[in-house]
């Protein structure tokens, strides 16, 4: 099938003609979040209510993707009247429906007041809640793959790279790394085959962000991955996600059958002469794959171990070829700058990092969820406004961000507007976007050990520094929370911590240190507490009983 405009327009005519069928949209979550607390039931008797009261022409209710607040799951959107129901259970279908009609006060929310989704600016999950993410025809009508029409038959692949340089979008997946810069470099590169991937092993504890845009939206990643392969020349790209993520994998392989039913993937792409064939990869789960040249061997078939750069992949890459990878979020940017400008882009968030990021917000705070706000938007805001805050009147104490690789931002740098430039500055990084909140109950040399822990056994073990450094840095932590540490210890950790961050092979042995490094840098007395006094401030950690002698 040969796809042209008029055919996108009047795939989104038909698909808005439907929705304005219905009087009433109730919307369902049927990301895996809301799943797990069964939403998939509440959603069954929801259909089962308004097929007893013969309501089927008047009340369309539908799966969505993620609706963010996924703490009060399950949840429920009634998208005509801008209501949002939490913690759903299927006994609650019948009032659901009745409020539908009724004028009396119901028990919903007004979504639109919230300050959880109030205080969001959405461009990557503008989609997420409101359309259902099994159904092309309803990413077509908000717009979906007009883009990519526009680049084939309007753009020439030197402008599409330079519009996402104007935008001044960075990668993000971790490193933020100027886009635009990447691409150029690939498609400069002299070897005429080229590859595109989508790198979706999102692995960081507390992360949920790519995992929720794919089952959410994943023809805007589909979009955004098109759009970089004609930009560069490239045949043939793959999605590298993890198998933990089935849902996920599910709903991309269906949205790649239905892009190349309609022609939107596959041969002569639009009658546009460029073809370009989309697969998965699927991925065992391993952290380090995260890293640009693991994932590429994994994708090889080979151990998913780093090797030494350079070359980079994007000289040498997958096959040996040029190969762009960029992350599910990155992608999923792609498209809204092509159809709104670089302009409208790069005029949202701080002047060196452009547009919005998306967080998993997770840990002591009250609303926990995934959202979506402008760079430079303060850590306040963020914990205390659309978080709503510590639990149960707790304080706050930090806040780390991302993930293994990243640091615990204290109380000081709550009024510090979250960017890359910002993050570096306090010791921390963007990463993927985890944004994990703690209180007075936490012990941040556990914090430490817990992170150093995970950095231990997910590490390749092919470089010493990372192999062994990572080992002995968390026999240290272990050593320190269990009391039995003297303050030659910690002179060892420190001297450990260097070594390990500037000797590492790769990225994961490279940044490994970072949460040992800002906990002792922000609450050294912690640490000291712990050596010194055998005790924990936080009544956390378990202390020996006696001291075993050095």
């Amino acid at each position: 099938m040969t796809l042209k405009h008029k055919d996108l327009q009047q795939i989104a005519a038909a698909e808005e003609q439907r929705q304005q069928g219905f009087q009433h949209r109730i919307h369902v979550c049927q990301a895996a979040g809301c799943l797990s607390c069964g939403s998939r039931e509440v959603q069954e008797s929801l259909e089962q209510v308004v097929a007893d009261r013969e309501l089927e022409q008047e009340v369309q209710v539908k799966g969505v993707g993620c609706l963010g607040l996924c703490s009060a799951g399950p949840l429920v959107a009634v998208a005509s009247a801008d209501r949002l129901y939490q913690g759903c259970a299927p006994t609650d279908a019948g009032s659901i429906v009745d409020g539908l009609t009724s004028t009396a006060k119901t028990d919903a929310d007004g979504a639109g007041t919230l300050p959880f989704f109030s205080k969001q600016h959405k461009i990557v999950l503008e989609n997420c809640g409101s359309i259902d993410p099994e159904r092309i025809e309803e990413y077509i009508a908000a717009e979906g793959y007009a883009a990519l029409y526009t680049v084939l038959r309007e753009m020439t692949p030197a402008e599409v790279i330079e519009e996402i340089t104007r935008a001044g979008l960075r990668g993000r997946g971790g490193a933020g790394y100027p886009t635009g810069l990447k691409w150029s470099t690939v498609a400069k590169a002299l070897r005429q085959t080229r590859y595109v991937i989508c790198n979706a092993d999102e692995g960081d504890p507390g992360a949920f962000m790519d995992r929720s845009v794919l089952e959410s939206d994943p023809h805007r990643v589909l979009e955004g991955i098109a759009i970089a392969a004609y930009a560069l020349g490239a045949a043939q790209g793959f999605i590298y996600v993890r198998a933990e993520y089935p849902l996920a994998v599910k709903r991309l392989r269906k949205a790649i059958a239905q892009a190349e039913r309609l022609g939107i993937l596959g041969k002569n792409i639009c009658n546009s002469g460029f073809s370009f064939d989309l697969q998965l990869r699927l991925g065992a789960g391993a952290f380090v794959c995260g890293e640009e040249t693991a994932l590429i061997a994994s994708i090889e078939g080979l151990p998913g171990k780093p090797r030494p750069r350079p070359p980079y992949p994007a000289e040498s890459g997958l096959k040996g070829c040029p190969t762009l990878i960029n992350n599910v979020e990155t992608f999923a940017n792609i498209a809204p700058i092509i159809r709104r400008g670089s302009d409208w882009f790069a005029a949202i968030g701080t002047e060196k990092s452009k547009g919005t990021k998306v967080f998993a917000l997770a840990g002591r705070v009250c609303r926990t969820g995934l959202i979506e706000v402008p760079m430079g938007t303060s850590l306040t805001e963020i914990v205390f406004e659309i978080g709503g805050g510590i639990p149960d009147q707790g304080r706050f104490k930090a806040v780390q961000t991302g993930g293994p690789s990243g640091g615990c931002i204290p109380e000081q740098y709550l009024h510090m507007g979250v960017d890359y430039e910002s993050l570096a500055q306090v010791g921390s990084i963007m990463g993927s976007g985890g944004m994990i909140v703690m209180d007075q109950s936490s012990c941040m040399v556990d914090v430490a050990r817990f992170f150093m822990e995970f950095c231990m056994s997910e590490s390749c073990g092919k470089c010493v520094p990372c192999r062994v450094g990572t080992t002995q840095l968390h026999a240290l932590l272990s050593k320190i929370t269990q009391g039995r540490a003297t303050p030659g210890d910690l002179a060892t950790m420190e001297e450990l911590c260097d070594l390990v961050k500037n000797t590492s092979l790769c990225g994961l042995g490279q940044t490994a240190a970072n949460p040992v490094l800002s906990t002792l840098r922000y609450f050294r007395d912690e640490y000291r507490a712990h050596i010194d006094n055998q005790r924990c401030p936080a009544h956390h950690c378990s202390m020996a009983t006696t001291r075993e002698r050095p």
